[in-house]
């Protein structure tokens, strides 16, 4: 069984410029991985990593391993939205022997986190910024810390939500999933394309 619950950040002034800093790079990032996506027909997440890792190291050198792996990741799933969904226009189904278009992602789309470069414990958030570590203390609810405790933690996602209000959501599954496909997107979001994803066709 799925649960997702979402937590709101209260940010500072200083700290909605820092993660806003975060999220254009993290942006970056996917649209430089995007081209080799295009050029490469290629977004399967583990072979993607050994094609691109290096390069975009070497391209972004002031942004974490960890947060390149994330990227890699994030490029993954929404190309498998994008290119094999049915309901997508841009489906390979629908594209036959024409040339993959190119996604762009906005500096608005979503970050992704793991247990390397987020951690919460008693009520503390710790997350990886571009500039050091950001904490937060945070109230949880008893239904949450319930869930923590007793489900596997499949994803961890930080938004940009209305007002400029950042968002952490977290999508867990029962422990007797372990055998799910690591790789598949969460529920609410393998529909559509992405809104956050601009799918710029060749012509």
């Amino acid at each position: 069984m799925n649960f997702i619950t979402r937590i709101p950040l209260q940010t500072s002034p200083e700290q909605a410029q820092r993660l806003l800093a975060l999220q254009e790079r993290f942006a970056e990032v996917c649209n430089a991985l995007s081209v080799v996506v295009q050029q490469t027909r290629i977004w399967n997440r583990v072979a993607l990593h050994h094609l691109a890792y290096r390069k975009l190291r070497d391209q972004f050198p002031d942004f974490g391993s960890q947060m390149v792996c994330n990227a890699i990741y994030s490029v993954s799933r929404t190309s498998r939205l994008v290119f094999q969904s049915p309901d997508s226009p841009f489906s390979l189904n629908k594209l036959g022997n024409r040339p993959l278009p190119l996604m762009k992602f906005s500096g608005s789309c979503p970050v992704y986190f793991d247990r390397h470069t987020l951690s919460l414990k008693d009520g503390q958030l710790s997350l990886y910024t571009l500039d050091g570590r950001m904490r937060f203390n945070l109230s949880l609810r008893a239904e949450d810390e319930l869930a923590f405790k007793e489900k596997k933690l499949r994803e961890i996602v930080l938004s940009r939500r209305a007002q400029g209000l950042f968002e952490l959501a977290f999508w867990l599954t029962d422990l007797n999933d372990a055998n799910e496909p690591t790789e598949e997107p969460a529920p609410e979001l393998n529909t559509k394309v992405p809104e956050y994803v601009f799918v710029e066709e060749v012509a």
